[in-house]
């Protein structure tokens, strides 16, 4: 599959202040326009989240790690830490702040380098009596990398966790980027937008004894901006909706009552609409219909799109029983707990779709995990596709228990051949420091080697959990 290199679309430059950080500089290196690539050499890079890592022996401080892209791909090029002691990043790294939390690429001043908005939902801020605030940063793309850092978004009051989810588009369409987070209290919760070219924030929605779960960015609709998927939980609340910006507001265009623990659209039927993939979907309790029946071990439901509407076609719902699906379905396997999706707009059009089982046992190895390479089943509305695990052949390592390979997932074209790479996160790998494995890509499966990209590999300190988080 190939990689659809969309660079958010941003109007007049946002001045980013701060100090210069030099953490990469390839020579010649021009604005590429390529989303995820921060120093503007023309490859995708890799955002790597390390929330639980230590700083400066200052436990969960957390910070973020740049696996740089390049000819062969991850892991062949180094990589460079961001933390909040890192010079010209706002704040200071402590314990608990959880730096790294969520990590979105997109360009969100224009200039053609990929920036990278990031948020450490425990952050304490300096409010008397008050804690877990919670922040949100940008950290800038130049060609020396990322060379500053600004905050753009704090939390407003006590235990707000904001930007415990995050994600970016142009939801306006204003031509600029915006950035949409979530924020919670204690009885309700709440999506927020912060458009870059302003500093008040406005409310998506907001919920009571309820929250967001998942979301997702793509036009549902056709219509050229970017629209919003949610999918969100609570004791007797639940749902997925998606919606779009307008005039007066923010209108629901599609709902349904399922909900699920993660989303991904994509092109998965080749039509030239955006289709919503929702892994681990659940019925709501107070309703007596749902989109799959059947969940023992986890479920993905594709709600196909449909011209000249949002999310109107045919429903289809894949587990590890369906025929030609990798695996069998078991109780708590998650088929579903993550999902990721492998673009390809000059090939056939068909977008495939990552499935993530962490909790997949292999052999006696319980919670190894595994994932599933999944494409829509020509004429049917569910998928077919086979399952890889670390004891699969060419892939790095051994299956082991806790490992939770496949908790996290991204495709983008790292190595510049113009095919989406797959990048596979197993934060329970050695005793639980966490490694990413990268998988390039060609037209069909099989693929070649798997390798991994771990902490020790790449010389880093204090890791814990590396690979739950990947920017994509």
């Amino acid at each position: 599959m190939r990689v659809r290199n969309l660079a958010l679309l941003c109007a007049a430059a946002l001045a980013a202040a701060g100090l210069t950080l030099p953490l990469a500089t390839p020579a010649g290196a021009q604005p590429s326009g390529t989303r995820g690539d921060f120093n503007g050499d023309g490859y995708t890079d890799l955002a790597v989240g390390v929330p639980d890592a230590s700083v400066g022996g200052r436990a969960k401080a957390g910070y973020v790690n740049v696996v740089w892209g390049g000819s062969g791909g991850l892991g062949k090029h180094g990589s460079t830490t961001v933390s909040q002691n890192s010079p010209a990043i706002p704040g200071t790294s402590e314990a608990g702040d959880r730096f790294g939390y969520a990590v979105v690429p997109a360009d969100l001043n224009g200039d053609g380098y990929a920036d990278l908005a990031v948020s450490a939902p425990d952050e304490t801020l300096d409010v008397p009596d008050e804690q877990y605030q919670g922040a949100v940063y940008v950290l800038w793309g130049s060609a020396k990398g990322l060379t500053s850092g600004t905050t753009t978004v704090k939390g407003g009051h006590e235990e707000a966790h904001v930007g415990a989810l995050l994600t970016a588009g142009d939801y306006d369409r204003d031509g600029r980027a915006d950035l949409v987070y979530s924020s919670s209290s204690e009885e309700s919760s709440a999506l927020l937008l912060r458009t870059m070219g302003s500093t008040t924030p406005t409310t998506v929605r907001t919920w009571h004894f309820a929250g967001p779960a998942a979301l997702a960015t793509a036009d549902f609709d056709g219509d050229g901006g970017d629209d919003l998927a949610v999918t969100y939980r609570g004791m007797e609340d639940q749902g997925t909706f998606v919606t779009s910006k307008a005039a007066d507001g923010w209108r629901t265009t599609w709902s349904t009552s399922d909900h699920g623990a993660a989303l991904a659209a994509g092109d998965f039927d080749a039509d030239g609409t955006q289709d919503l993939a929702i892994g681990l979907v659940q019925p709501n309790s107070e309703v007596e219909t749902t989109y799959c029946e059947q969940r023992t071990g986890g479920a993905v439901a594709l709600v196909t799109g449909k011209p000249g509407t949002t999310l109107g076609g045919p429903v289809g719902c894949t587990t590890q029983d369906t025929p030609y699906v990798g695996g069998a379905a078991e109780p708590e396997d998650d088929f579903g707990a993550s999902l990721g999706t492998v673009h390809d707009t000059v090939h056939d059009g068909h977008d495939a779709l990552l499935v993530g089982t962490p909790h997949e046992a292999v052999g006696t190895a319980k919670a190894a995990g595994a994932i599933t390479y999944l494409e829509k089943a020509y004429g049917e509305p569910h998928f077919v596709g086979d399952q890889i695990t670390q004891n699969s052949p060419q892939v790095d390592g051994t299956a082991e228990a806790g490992d939770r390979f496949g908790a996290a997932l991204a495709a983008a074209d790292h190595d510049g051949d113009r095919y989406a790479d797959l990048v596979i996160g197993a934060p329970g790998e050695n005793a639980s420091t966490g490694g990413v494995w990268f998988r390039k890509t060609d037209e069909e499966p099989p693929f070649p080697d798997t390798v991994s990209v771990t902490p020790k590999k790449l010389g880093l300190s204090g890791a814990a959990g590396y690979g739950a988080t990947l920017g994509r």
